[in-house]
């Protein structure tokens, strides 16, 4: 049995072999056997079925993969009807509509990071004086997180997102998190303020599943956006000419974000399932209480999806791509980080007509250590 692919021929692709069968057996670091779906169709299958659980923990940190009672409001590890209920909950304050009347105050803060960054010395880390604090700064005012405690909750987030950690670490960095979210909501109640939290105060939530909630809202709020920023913006550097086209075409800067959502995938495999009984993968059949991950990085370089798939285009019509999942667990906060990025990346490439790499691509450092992938800096001149 082969094991799950993760070495990288080129940093902006899937790694190699990934998509080698549509679904088969791989074995995971720890050990465990687990079906490995590739096929864009198939992941869509399995991701859309609420019988493949969601209630897993473990397969990193040498944890063998097992069925857990998630932690309260932690929806992301939960299954119906308690995820139907948390979900229900959030959905409506996360649509286009709602999320379109922050585009006054992300363009704000675009404009003000812009401007650290100019002045800051060169070369510059993009990561740190850009990609990173918008979608931080955005999640932390929509959620009423107090933006001088981002250093308290990003360290114990990445440490979260490890997969060369320890368990020791994770306990640790959790213990950490849930404390502080605890304290800050208890603040909260004694003096509400005007954040989605407080909003959330009177909804029913325990305060031990509105802790959760927050972790989650808070992690998968900006990491993701912010490797997206600044992988999507390396990217662009080595295609000048699609860089020109997000740079100059308001119309291909909409639809680059979607395209370069697809081709880079940041969140691939890792999103565990357990069949709950036995259950079909195409024309395969997985058995009650085996293990499975879908490569959304394969799938969104499945030919059947889109013409010439391994091509960057940001002109591409938009396309059903799978990088924020699919179905019942499809990524909350997909409308506010498409917008942040339709904001961001832009911007970026006319206020630095001369944006360059600083160093040689080979000596980029790559985040291959994390189940969020990107860059770790990303040393930028102009």
């Amino acid at each position: 049995m082969r094991a799950l692919p993760t070495e990288r021929s080129c940093p902006f692709a899937p790694p190699d072999g990934m998509a080698d069968e549509p679904a088969g057996k791989v074995r995971i670091s720890t050990g465990d056997e687990v079906w490995l779906v590739t096929r864009h169709d198939l992941v869509r299958q399995v991701l859309g079925d609420t019988r493949w659980s969601s209630q897993i923990d473990g397969g990193y940190y040498d944890q063998r993969l097992h069925a857990v009672e998630p932690m309260p409001g932690m929806f992301i590890q939960m299954d119906p009807p308690g995820h139907t209920r948390l979900r229900r909950l959030l959905t409506g304050r996360f649509t286009v509509q709602r999320m379109n009347r922050l585009r006054p105050r992300i363009e704000a803060i675009v404009a003000e990071r812009l401007d650290a960054l100019a002045e800051a010395p060169r070369p510059a880390d993009l990561v740190a004086l850009f990609a990173l604090p918008i979608p931080s700064l955005v999640i932390c005012e929509l959620l009423g997180v107090p933006y001088g405690d981002r250093e308290e909750f990003q360290r114990a987030g990445q440490e979260l997102l490890r997969l060369d950690g320890s368990m020791e670490a994770v306990d640790a960095a959790t213990m950490q998190l849930v404390a502080y979210l605890m304290e800050l909501i208890g603040r909260k109640q004694a003096a509400p303020g005007d954040g989605l939290l407080d909003e959330l105060l009177g909804s029913g939530l325990s305060d031990e599943e509105l802790t959760g909630v927050a972790m989650l809202l808070l992690i998968a709020g900006h990491e993701t956006t912010a490797n997206m920023i600044s992988l999507g913006t390396l990217l662009l550097l080595r295609r000048p000419d699609q860089l020109a086209l997000v740079r100059d075409s308001p119309e291909a800067a909409r639809t680059a974000v979607d395209e370069l959502l697809r081709y880079l995938s940041v969140v691939d495999v890792g999103m565990y399932r357990r069949a709950s009984a036995d259950l079909p993968i195409g024309d395969l059949a997985a058995r009650e209480g085996e293990f499975l991950t879908a490569s959304l990085a394969a799938a969104n370089r499945d030919p059947a999806l889109c013409e010439r798939p391994d091509e960057l285009d940001v002109t591409r019509p938009k396309t059903p791509h799978v990088a924020f999942g699919f179905g019942p667990h499809a990524c909350l906060g997909q409308n506010l980080a498409r917008l942040e990025m339709e904001i961001a990346y832009p911007a970026l490439l006319r206020r630095f007509p001369g944006l360059r790499l600083a160093v040689p691509l080979e000596e980029v450092p790559f985040r291959d250590n994390m189940s969020i992938y990107g860059v770790h800096r990303l040393e930028v001149d102009w």
